[in-house]
């Protein structure tokens, strides 16, 4: 790839051009971007590469389309800066549910990342799109370490998109940890970024047990994209501030609030 294509969308003022009309229209195709921007379809379609590749927007044909609500994207300071003591809680919690020698894939996102934090001295085979966690484990010794790879979506420090899925396909994990970016009381589960959200999913298709682990300031949030609804997770493990435990119940859902496990 040429060194121009190589640039992100930040630093790119034609890929940021791209991007903003895509923002503005949702979709678009490869023929409008030519005519708006004055550029070859070839041209068009190397930066289409390079923001596919970013997880900002996905190919359809012809065209692309977003990929994410970047207005709404929270930065990774402000994630690790809310519901401190409500995640550090969760991750214990969390943890309670592994046992040695068992697979488990952990998400992206910081109460992901606390958890990882308290399994760093068992012995584990631990499989991650997350840099943060793998961060938090490179040095445990006694867990081994296997990323699906993909590219780096900075916003989430996740590795995500087609290489990932095909890593993932012939795996089998025992239970996998997902984080969310906010749900609802009728049991829908949200993320940021349609891409995350596909993947997501096939984490959850190949996992024996599915637990997604989300604060209760999380309730109400809706985001870009559902990635689980009822009947696609087992267990929220979630907080004391969390009052709808018998309607989660009724849906299939059982819910741990940290501290304490439901009976």
């Amino acid at each position: 790839m040429k060194a121009e294509a190589k640039e992100t969308a930040s630093y790119n003022p034609r890929l940021e051009s791209i991007l903003n009309l895509i923002s503005r229209m949702r979709r678009v195709s490869v023929a409008e971007l030519k005519e708006r921007l004055g550029v070859s379809g070839v041209t068009v379609r190397k930066y289409l590469d390079v923001l596919e590749a970013e997880g900002i927007i996905l190919r359809t044909h012809g065209g692309a389309m977003m990929a994410e609500d970047r207005s709404s994207i929270r930065t990774i300071s402000m994630r690790e800066e809310s519901q401190v003591e409500e995640k550090r809680a969760i991750a214990v919690a969390a943890a309670a549910l592994v046992a040695e020698g068992d697979t488990v894939y952990i998400d992206s996102g910081t109460s992901c990342r606390l958890l990882a934090r308290e399994l760093a001295h068992m012995s584990l085979q631990v499989i991650t799109n997350s840099l943060d966690v793998m961060e938090e484990l490179a040095l445990a010794p006694s867990v081994s370490l296997f990323c699906p790879g993909g590219s780096l979506r900075r916003e989430a420090r996740a590795f995500i998109g087609p290489t990932a899925a095909e890593s993932l396909r012939d795996l089998r994990v025992g239970t996998c940890f997902l984080g969310a970016s906010g749900f609802s009381a009728e049991g829908a589960f949200y993320t940021q970024n349609l891409v995350e959200s596909q993947q997501k999913r096939q984490v959850l298709g190949i996992s024996r047990r599915r637990v997604v682990l989300a604060d209760s300031a999380k309730l109400g949030q809706e985001a870009f994209s559902v990635f689980a609804r009822p009947g696609n997770l087992d267990l929220l493990v979630t907080d004391p501030g969390f009052t709808l435990l018998e309607e989660f119940r009724a849906l299939g859902i059982e819910v741990i609030l940290a501290g304490f496990q439901r009976q």
